[in-house]
């Protein structure tokens, strides 16, 4: 037996038996929850419990964060929607028609995420419009973190469930 046979014995490479698979999908939403619009949410509870500087400090951010998102869906939205649109079809093509277990593992990684990018850019655009500032900005961020921690948790639940019936179906017409 060769080295890679034994390693490839050894460590499951299948994707949904694979536990770096799931450590990966926890902390991709430990990350997504915590870091909203690329604001810390921790600076959110510190303006909302200490106020003045802890205050400035969050709204700076955010203004900062949502203008840099904006620009960007300015400059080149179209040509990332059209290539996440792209990339996401062929994952689930791939994954789906063509039974490849890596394509699904990545289709239910990217699919949650590119509804968060939207979420953030509707979000990003609700602040700049608004203007907000203080409770009300905080509070738009509040209810951005649900929305990412909804997803991701019927992402979690979503991919729990395919992840166990891939893992139980044995052979490519399930006996």
């Amino acid at each position: 037996m060769s080295f890679y046979q034994s390693v490839f014995e050894l460590i499951d490479m299948r994707s949904f038996s694979n536990l770096w698979f799931w450590i990966a999908l926890a902390v991709m939403w430990s990350t997504a929850s915590h870091w909203v619009l690329g604001v810390p949410y921790d600076m959110v509870l510190r303006a909302r419990r200490n106020g003045g500087q802890a205050e400035q400090d969050l709204e700076d951010l955010t203004r900062i964060n949502t203008n840099r998102l904006l620009y960007i869906a300015n400059v080149s939205g179209l040509w990332l929607l059209g290539f996440g649109c792209f990339l996401l079809t062929a994952l689930a093509v791939l994954g789906f028609a063509y039974q490849l277990e890596i394509a699904q593992a990545l289709f239910l990684l990217g699919f949650p995420m590119s509804i968060v990018g939207l979420l953030s850019l509707s979000t990003a655009r609700l602040i700049h419009q608004e203007q907000a500032e203080g409770e009300q900005l905080r509070r738009r961020l509040t209810r951005h973190r649900l929305y990412v921690q909804i997803t991701g948790m019927l992402s979690i639940f979503v991919t729990a469930l395919w992840g166990m019936y891939q893992n139980m179906n044995i052979g490519p017409l399930g006996g």
